[in-house]
């Protein structure tokens, strides 16, 4: 399943070159030698961005599994069944 929303597509990249220059930013600090704490301050700033753009896509995905789903006929169970073991599988390897 693709990302179908354009905007939705936009922001992500949007905030994952946040991120990136987030870690450029890390990297930055340790050639710079920085104190251990600010190094890890910003370490963590990168965890919570990385797992806020994790919310952000799997929303959109389980919302794009739950329209394929519609669409006027009534889903098989196993076609559910299906879709949700795909979503837990994801949500597993989410930070």
């Amino acid at each position: 399943m693709k990302l179908e929303n354009n905007e939705t597509k936009a922001k992500m990249i949007q905030r994952l070159k946040r991120v990136e220059g987030q870690i450029r930013g890390v990297q930055a600090m340790l050639d710079e030698e920085r104190d251990c704490r600010e190094i890890m301050q910003q370490l963590a700033a990168v965890n919570s961005a990385v797992k806020s753009a994790s919310r952000v896509f799997f929303r959109e995905y389980a919302a794009a599994c739950m329209a394929e789903m519609g669409g006027g006929e009534e889903p098989s169970e196993v076609k559910r069944d299906r879709m949700v073991q795909e979503m837990i599988a994801l949500l597993d390897k989410t930070p």
